[in-house]
């Protein structure tokens, strides 16, 4: 017998929640600090920033994930409530919309009536949810799930980058904090694709050299305002 198959699907709206807070509160930070520090600041404007980038980063991304996922919900439940409504109004068609639907994916027209009939005596909602709509009880939005795992997630990249310039030199302080955030995102990448099952190396390439790429193009752009300023 082979081995029970272990499908990640289900882990894919928490996982993404997650992977985007911890992404953007390592990349947000570091930009920031580094950026205020090519600007010629002192030590403790740029750990308040980073300390202030924490409190509003992760509070922004609980109230952005929220919103953006209670919308998905709430559409998905719209949709439900007009499914629920048609299946009570308009059994017959109802039933017969959702024959064609397995006819179109290959059924014979016979067997597409039984099972179309078997799953609409089972779970008529479930069976249009799933095969009308696209919509799982699986996948369905979690808000607060999402919310929360963006918010942690933000806070747990986040101090990365405060850690490091906690003890890094001050005329190392650009550099040091560059190279451990991208070697935080690559850790980040790998447990994230080894987590959904993908491929460890795409996604810690991808991660890596965009990140890389927007915290030198911030701390050049702070360097330039630094040399305005003075």
């Amino acid at each position: 017998m082979s081995a029970k198959e272990h499908h990640r699907i289900f882990r894919s709206g928490w996982l993404r929640a997650a992977v985007l807070g911890a992404n953007d509160g390592i990349i947000s930070t570091a930009c920031l600090m580094t950026g205020i520090a090519a600007a010629n600041c002192g030590y403790y404007s740029i750990m308040s920033a980073g300390l202030s980038g924490l409190i509003a980063g992760a509070l922004s991304m609980a109230v952005g994930e929220y919103v953006s996922v209670k919308s998905q919900s709430d559409i998905e439940s719209a949709d439900l409530q007009m499914e629920q409504h048609s299946l009570k109004k308009n059994h017959d068609d109802e039933l017969e919309e959702l024959a064609q639907i397995y006819i179109n994916r290959g059924l014979s027209n016979r067997l597409a009536k039984e099972v179309a009939i078997e799953l609409t005596n089972h779970d008529a909602l479930d069976a249009h949810a799933r095969d009308e709509l696209g919509i799982s009880l699986h996948n369905r939005a979690k808000p607060l799930q999402a919310a929360f795992a963006s918010a942690v997630s933000f806070a747990i990249g986040e101090m990365v980058p405060l850690a490091v310039s906690l003890f890094a030199p001050i005329e190392l302080f650009i550099p040091t904090i560059i190279i451990s955030s991208v070697f935080s995102l690559g850790v980040l990448g790998a447990i994230s694709a080894k987590t959904g099952g993908a491929n460890i190396w795409p996604a810690v390439k991808r991660i890596t050299i965009l990140g890389a790429i927007s915290m030198l193009f911030v701390s050049s752009t702070g360097s330039l305002f630094g040399v305005i300023g003075n």
